[in-house]
């Protein structure tokens, strides 16, 4: 994990492989963003013109090297852009900085220290710049041959190994707890990465749940793992029903995180993950060329356990529980049949209509597990439906729920830590077409409107009088294209940070 440090040292003496400062957009060409008036006071005042002859237009996103001012200690000034002009007080957007940030961290990949003076005039901006470059600088090269005995990639360079940002105040409280949060955020989140990177063969549902167990141990938060028999016992049939086709069985985990601090009249956040270590399809197997990604299909139960962990690092005051509905979706001659009927957890039956459709499944005996323990509210989070991204791209998740006011607080939440998300509704005519002649609901229903017919069916199991959203994530949880911002190829840790910011409104009575 890159290191983080505060800095009030002067960008001109500070020893670094590389300065990086931020550029906007001017009405007369590129601009210098403020927090590096020495560097460019270093070029006479001229930063600006030589960027912009350089090609630089300080456009989001863009980044421009050149050699640093005779005198620096360090040879690089990286030149990043933030987009438009600041806000009419001067201050810039968290989400341009966190941007920005990663975007310099991942240019300097191999480097062993860059300074980073981009605008910093409180607290949350050096916290925005810590995440974004900590986020930035993330690279899963576990499975690549190395050169050295750091891990090295053979053909790849090391991510950045340290990060000072200047303009922070070391001692100060506010900044200090901004970078300890930040860095929670960040390493958990890009542990979410790296279940979601890891491939199927070494990461079925029993592996996942030894990496809970330990992460669990480690924090002190309670932990609670369902093996097959266990899923028998308790009536789980949606979870059987889904894992019955594979050689490794299924679980679901309990991850119970209590605050110290809250006491008894603490809030209760329920968190569910949707875990298929491996998605075929089952027997409806999915046609060629859609394989290829689905070791992604646990994002969404990565994204519960990151979030729990977090909030137990941060101290969070309030009592978030987490459930990893964990199993692989595999065709043989054990599997569920299209026109099985299962008897859920709940005691409804569903009757199987696409084995492909089986993350609600797992889903729903997870999400009426969790309803017996009354939380305050439910949010299950999931790579459910090709149809949300259909309906909202590869970059914006869906956000439905049984409560107007709920489904607002986590939009909120979501674009405050700045996740594209966006509010869907629950049509109550689409209820119609899961109607089965055999069972109580069928797991499937009408095409058009397909990821909102997913949320009306887990809404079906969410306990009377309690409050629940569903996040939809099956666009950003994985990034097949180039890498963007903070974002990298791949896994990526969608809804981690909007978890957190739920818990921590929640925390201060903001629950919507």
């Amino acid at each position: 994990m890159t290191a983080l440090t505060l800095s009030t040292a002067a960008a001109t003496g500070l020893r670094a492989d590389a300065i990086v400062v931020g550029v906007v957009k001017g009405d007369k060409g590129p601009v210098v963003a403020h927090g590096a008036e020495a560097v460019d006071k270093a070029y006479d005042g001229k930063l600006g013109s030589v960027l912009e002859t350089l090609g630089a237009s300080g456009g989001e996103g863009e980044v421009t090297k050149l050699p640093a001012p005779s005198g620096f200690k360090a040879p690089l000034v990286l030149a990043v852009g933030l987009g438009g002009e600041p806000e009419k007080d001067g201050a810039y957007d968290s989400e341009a900085l966190r941007r920005a940030a990663g975007v310099a961290a991942r240019a300097l990949a191999g480097s062993k220290k860059a300074a980073f003076a981009l605008p910093v005039d409180d607290a949350e901006d050096a916290g925005a710049i810590a995440e974004g470059a900590l986020l930035g600088a993330y690279s899963f090269d576990t499975y690549k041959e190395v050169s050295d005995d750091k891990g090295t990639p053979k053909n790849g360079k090391a991510p950045l190994a340290e990060v000072a940002i200047l303009g922070g105040k070391p001692r100060d409280k506010a900044y200090k707890a901004a970078i300890e949060r930040a860095l929670a955020v960040a390493e958990e989140l890009n542990r979410a990465r790296d279940l979601i990177n890891t491939p199927p063969n070494d990461l079925n549902p029993e592996a996942f749940a030894a990496v809970a167990q330990a992460a669990a141990k480690e924090h002190g938060i309670k932990v609670q793992v369902l093996d097959e028999k266990a899923l028998e016992k308790g009536g789980y049939g949606g979870i059987l029903g889904v894992g019955a086709g594979s050689a490794s069985a299924p679980r679901l985990v309990k991850l119970s995180y209590k605050s110290a601090k809250a006491g008894k009249n603490a809030k209760h956040l329920a968190f569910v993950g949707k875990g298929i270590t491996y998605d075929s399809g089952g027997i409806s197997l999915k046609p060629a060329g859609h394989n290829e990604t689905m070791k992604c299909d646990m994002a969404g139960a990565a994204a519960v356990f990151a979030a729990v962990v977090t909030a137990a690092r941060l101290g969070l005051e309030v009592n978030v529980t987490g459930w990893l509905a964990l199993a692989e979706n595999m065709p043989s001659g054990s599997a569920t049949r299209p026109g099985d009927v299962l008897r859920m957890y709940s005691g409804k039956t569903v009757e199987v209509l696409n084995t492909d459709a089986e993350g609600r499944l797992v889903l729903a005996d997870a999400i009426a597990k969790a309803s017996e323990e009354k939380p305050d509210a439910i949010v299950d989070v999931a790579t459910l439906t090709g149809a949300i991204m259909l309906a909202l791209g590869s970059r914006t998740f869906g956000i439905m729920g049984n409560d107007d006011a709920f489904r607002g607080s986590i939009h909120e939440a979501a674009e405050e830590v700045g996740e594209p998300a966006w509010p869907m509704p629950l049509p109550t005519h689409l209820r119609k077409g899961m109607d089965s002649s055999t069972a109580d609901i069928a797991n499937m229903g009408e095409r058009m409107g397909g990821g909102l017919v997913a949320g009306l069916f887990l809404k079906e199991f969410v306990g009377e009088g309690i409050t629940w959203a569903h996040l939809d994530i099956a666009g950003p949880a994985f990034n097949e294209s180039a890498p963007f911002g903070y974002t990298p190829k791949g896994g990526t840790g969608s809804a981690v940070r909007t978890l957190v910011r739920l818990a921590e409104r929640t925390a201060a009575g903001d629950l919507g």
